[in-house]
């Protein structure tokens, strides 16, 4: 993917030299997104959710990997906002409202709750934004066997595929039937959802 010297996205939040926020145990179901993209390039799917599991972030300096993953994200979270805004503008009706990203390292806050290595990258609804610690690319390529830009880009893509779902109506829709349903319905209803962003991650 030739992403270098290209327009980069104006809705990146950097935090990554910011005091670390709370806290949190376990991640979620966007979990099972990223081992599914594990498997398929070859890599161990068992080893992400160990990672969600047991994984702390390191935090520290910020080194040139860190620099060029948040250059690489800007530059695909523009190309998400190209082509959503031509979908929406010809499917929907509608002005599509961009996400912001938030990039940190360590870990920081979200109005959903506490952030850090343990969480992965994820969409909260509650402020309409994207979190990702840039450590992850490295995580994914060093220990889960998910390496190159492509990997890399379905991460970002697949996020904003939930910011697309949270847009139409379908996060609150969801979340609505899962609180009525039995355990494994919900979980079903989750991974539908998940898949559903996988294809929303095609389309951009």
């Amino acid at each position: 993917m030739k992403w270098q010297g290209r327009r980069g996205s104006r809705n990146i939040e950097d935090r990554r030299r910011a005091p670390g926020g709370a806290m949190i145990g376990g991640g979620g179901i966007g979990i099972v997104a990223i081992a599914l993209l594990v498997w398929a390039l070859g890599g161990d799917p068992m080893a992400v959710l160990e990672q969600s599991s047991t994984g702390q972030s390191s935090g520290g300096e910020i080194t040139q990997a860190d620099e060029e993953a948040a250059q690489f994200v800007s530059v695909v979270l523009a190309d998400t906002e190209e082509i959503w805004a031509d979908i929406f503008q010809e499917q929907v009706g509608q002005a599509y409202l961009p996400t912001t990203l938030v990039l940190f390292k360590g870990s920081t806050l979200s109005g959903c709750g506490g952030a850090n290595a343990m969480t992965g990258p994820f969409y909260c609804p509650v402020d309409k934004k994207v979190y990702l610690d840039t450590d992850f690319f490295a995580t994914m390529s060093q220990q889960l066997g998910a390496q190159g830009d492509f990997a890399a880009a379905y991460v970002v893509a697949h996020e904003v595929g939930h910011h697309v779902q949270d847009l139409l109506g379908i996060l609150n829709q969801t979340t609505q039937l899962r609180q009525r349903v039995n355990e494994a319905e919900s979980n079903a209803i989750s991974v539908r959802v998940e898949l559903q962003a996988v294809i929303g991650w095609l389309l951009s």
